[in-house]
């Protein structure tokens, strides 16, 4: 039996080679939509009945756990793609739910597609382990906190943890670092570019001037003054009005 599949990933060199690698080495699929966002993947699924989903966990603004948590009827196996190698994943390797690293191993893509074929042949019920994803979600964003960002500066580059990043605060086409001893870095890079990296998970742009670690420093958020962000230096960060709907669905799931 042929096996629709849906591709959700930011990339377009990903999106492309997946669908190679399907094309060459799995020929019971056949891919019914490509989408470079949850935004599109949606409207491919109000016209499509897909068995599998290959998702992207990291992707801006509304990463592949959200996307997931925004379907009601989950009737697909998931095969999440993800550029973190983490061991540990391993042990969550159940159901219709599973990963892929990012450069995908054909026999690794192979033996994922193969678990999904043999629960839609054997015409069982998908099971979908919300808990199973979440605990996924909670191991990725841990080896996340580990990432570091590089800023330029006058005198050369300077290397911080990503975890220790309070706020960046943007000035014409420079942008300040704030960090948890206290220091703070000017950099050439904007802020467009440093949002481009910065892991979604962790870090959220509140306004056209501000993003904020908000998975580990925002420690209020208070309406009584305006929408504002407190961080755990004080700083009080504004949320636009157009930001605000999307911060409080970050913040509601913690």
């Amino acid at each position: 039996m042929k096996l629709k599949a849906l591709i959700v990933d930011d990339e377009f060199h990903a999106r492309s080679n997946l669908e190679m690698l399907l094309e060459n080495y799995c020929d019971d699929v056949e891919v019914a939509g490509s989408a470079s966002s949850p935004s599109e993947a949606r409207k491919i699924l109000k016209e499509n009945d897909v068995d599998i989903i290959f998702l992207d966990i990291k992707m801006p603004g509304e990463d592949g756990f959200q996307f997931l948590k925004s379907i009601e009827k989950k009737d697909f196996g998931v095969i999440f793609i993800t550029a973190y190698n983490e061991y540990a994943l391993d042990a969550f390797k159940a159901d219709a739910i599973d990963y892929l690293e990012k450069p995908i191993d054909i026999e690794e893509l192979i033996d994922a597609v193969e678990k999904i074929r043999k629960i839609r042949i054997a015409k069982e019920p998908i099971t979908f382990n919300q808990d199973l994803v979440d605990l996924i979600k909670s191991v990725v964003t841990k080896q996340m906190d580990f990432e570091k960002t590089s800023i330029p500066t006058k005198d050369g580059l300077v290397i911080v943890n990503n975890q220790d990043i309070v706020h960046l605060e943007a000035s014409e086409s420079y942008t300040t670092i704030y960090l948890t001893d206290g220091k703070k870095y000017l950099s050439s890079k904007n802020i467009k570019i440093f949002e481009e990296n910065l892991n979604p998970n962790i870090f959220f742009r509140t306004h056209k001037s501000h993003i904020i670690n908000f998975a580990h420093h925002l420690k209020e958020f208070n309406r009584s003054l305006g929408n504002l962000a407190v961080m755990s230096n004080n700083k009080q960060i504004p949320v636009s009005r157009r930001k605000l709907t999307e911060f409080l669905s970050k913040i509601n799931t913690f």
